[in-house]
């Protein structure tokens, strides 16, 4: 086995490591979600954790790590008699993004219910992480039943398994700790509740300390043993401490004072619900015992609340997590109580002692709306490539839109947007399997066996089931598709009333993708070429930026535009060609600009076409005057045309419900 990097010898990110050992003396603060860029050691950190967490008493022979001291009454390896445990060392499971449900929860041994007759439960990941840690590595690309279960778990501190004829319920208490590069996407806001602390980290920019990161890591490097003895000293004092503080914890006072000051914090920053209030008191409670003190002070409460409320302020995927120290501060002091009004820093030399938080001013998690970020820069017309081009317009509000969906059955990753075959969903029927199975369909395994059991000299309780009984499950369920956008930023289209009607509606269609769990991409055309704003992402933070900062003007090289977007989707088939694109084309269709732009504008679209991509086109024209080349552009490309009003999901235009719908009629704008 691997020696794990010590969690002491980490450089820096005193935040993280802070969040990581207030939960081990406080299991019940709630987890920690660590958001970050690649590279800044969050996988480490929390790899290094488990050492330092104290042993485990559980009851021998259990698979489900109940307490001697009080067995749960409903364990499946039960009734256990209390007392008589033995120690074992914390565990740290490690949820793989690509884990099937039954890894999970658990499912019923096939083997065993098919051969002997018996139903047996196999415990999942679930069960080997109660009273320990689970670890999720890049929670953010989580597939949605995974997080569904993961919820539910965290909820109710147990997991409930109804299936295949079985009935199990087990205690799944776990200490959730989640890791994650934002440039992937984010988090569904329910899970994103479900995480007690939040700390974003970043590569420091000091030279001397990137040094020593790369000094410490060659030296682990080269002699794991060896560098792990070195720091084994510090280790074990800080394990010390752990288990110091958690003895301290139970004789905490949280004061009235202190109370008033977290609800106080927590309406002033408009939080939902009150776990936030309830998850601020048990880290300040733990501040407190981590310092070795028995009163809970107004700098417990500051750090508290900058560790548990800026993942929880943010009302929307594009809104920049982070808090406003200075009204932080300003709350605080309108109810400072005379028992929370120590001076003494809660803990300035021990590990993770560091205070702070993320910074509204500091870097990409800054406070600022990422959209209104070009309203700086309205007074002036910057000119580009010769062509004049005005200053980025902000967008508009943005709207719930109608449902739009790729026609037929995929087999893409999961999601929430078209009709696909997938793992989970709800079964549909059965088939022989192609490979190895998967999902087995218990009943038609059972009805392809029935009439051979004479022949194969049945005597048992149990089936006589060979290969080609085995039937594989067909499910059908939702994916996640491409949404690639195709964006006129003419001179045609740049009076900023209307291009801000018209970062509206994107705005409103990548609010769609993220709650779908779609990929996105930004193609823009104006002047004489098109680009790629953004290769397909999952990130819909990454399209919302570039698409605010998008500034106007010049010619309509619309071929040049349909052509990038075609070549984009020709690569990405390369890459993920389960997944299916939808393309969605926001212009005016006017093309202007180099030799026949019209024909080639239709020749360009003639391709998607004979691809059978899925396409739509926002109809941005305006005025009393319509020519329809929106319309006649979404004839091309074999799809259908919408207008920005018509877009809207309370629209009483009406005419688009999703793009199968529209296949009959192309070309035609509501």
């Amino acid at each position: 086995m691997t020696t794990p990097f010590p969690f002491t010898a980490v450089v820096g990110q005193d935040d993280l490591r802070l969040a990581l050992l207030l939960n081990a003396v406080s299991p019940a603060v709630g987890g920690v979600l660590v958001r970050g860029e690649k590279g800044t050691a969050k996988s480490t950190a929390v790899r290094a954790l488990s050492a330092l967490l104290p042993a485990v008493a559980v009851v021998p022979g259990c698979r489900f790590s109940c307490d001697p001291a009080a067995p749960d009454p409903a364990c499946p390896d039960g009734p256990h008699e209390p007392g008589g445990g033995t120690d074992r060392p914390a565990r740290m499971v490690e949820l793989p993004v690509g884990a099937s449900e039954d890894r999970l929860v658990g499912a019923l041994d096939i083997e065993r219910a098919l051969a002997e007759g018996v139903k047996a439960f196999e415990p999942g990941l679930l069960a080997d992480a109660h009273r320990g840690i689970l670890y999720v590595d890049e929670v953010n690309l989580l597939h949605d039943h995974l997080v569904d279960l993961l919820l539910d778990a965290a909820a109710m501190g147990a997991s409930y398994v109804e299936r295949e004829g079985v009935s199990v319920r087990h205690a799944a208490r776990f200490l959730l700790v989640g890791t994650m590069n934002p440039e992937e996407g984010e988090l569904r806001p329910q899970l994103l509740d479900r995480f007690g602390l939040t700390v974003e980290v970043a590569a420091s920019r000091e030279p001397e300390q990137r040094v020593e990161v790369v000094r410490r890591r060659l030296a682990y490097d080269d002699d794991p043993d060896g560098f792990a003895a070195r720091w084994a000293a510090e280790e074990a004092a800080v394990r010390q401490r752990i288990v110091a503080a958690r003895r301290l914890l139970p004789e905490v006072r949280l004061g009235d004072g202190a109370l008033r000051q977290i609800a106080t914090t927590c309406a002033a920053f408009e939080v939902d619900g009150m776990r936030a209030d309830i998850v601020m008191a048990r880290t300040a409670t733990a501040l407190a015992a981590w310092a070795g003190r028995t009163d809970v002070l107004a700098e417990d409460v500051r750090q508290a609340a900058l560790l548990a409320l800026p993942h929880r302020r943010r009302r929307n995927p594009f809104d920049a997590p982070g808090l406003d120290e200075d009204k932080l501060d300003d709350t605080l002091e309108q109810y400072a109580g005379d028992d929370d009004g120590g001076e003494d820093d809660p803990d300035p030399d021990g590990p993770g002692g560091g205070g702070g938080g993320p910074r509204p001013d500091d870097g990409p998690q800054g406070g600022g709306d990422t959209a209104a970020r070009p309203e700086a820069g309205e007074g002036g017309e910057p000119q580009a490539s010769g062509a004049r081009e005005q200053a980025a317009a902000p967008a508009a509000e943005p709207f719930r839109t109608k449902a739009l969906s790729v026609p037929g059955i995929g087999e893409g990753a999961a999601g929430r947007r078209s009709r696909a075959r997938t793992e989970h969903g709800r079964t549909t029927g059965a088939r022989r399997p192609r490979g190895t199975l998967t999902k087995l369909h218990l009943a038609a395994t059972v009805q392809a066996a029935a009439p051979h059991q004479r022949a194969r000299g049945r005597s048992g309780p149990g089936l006589v089931i060979r290969r080609d009984d085995l039937r594989q499950a067909t499910r059908e369920g939702r994916e996640g598709n491409l949404v690639l956008f195709v964006v006129d930023a003419s001179g045609s289209m740049a009076a900023r009333q209307r291009m801000g009607a018209v970062k509206g509606a994107v705005l409103s269609l990548l609010l769609d993708a993220y709650q779908r769990r779609d990929k996105v991409g930004l193609v823009t055309f104006r002047g004489a070429a098109a680009e790629v704003a953004l290769p397909p992402t999952s990130s819909v933070d990454a399209a919302a930026a570039r698409l605010g900062s998008l500034p106007t003007g010049g010619r309509t090289p619309l071929a040049a535009g349909l052509l990038r977007a075609h070549e984009v989707l020709r690569v990405e088939r390369l890459r993920d060609p389960a997944r299916r694109a939808l393309v969605v084309v926001v212009t005016d269709g006017r093309a202007t600009g180099g030799p026949e732009p019209v024909v080639q504008a239709g020749r360009a679209a003639r391709l998607f076409a004979a691809d059978g991509v899925a396409s739509v086109v926002v109809d941005c024209e305006s005025g009393p005057v319509r020519l329809g080349l929106a319309g006649q552009l979404a004839g091309e490309l074999g799809g259908t045309a919408v207008t920005l009003d018509g877009l809207r999901a309370d629209s009483i235009a009406g005419l688009v419900r999703d793009v199968q719908g529209t296949q009959r009629t192309p070309g035609r704008a509501a």
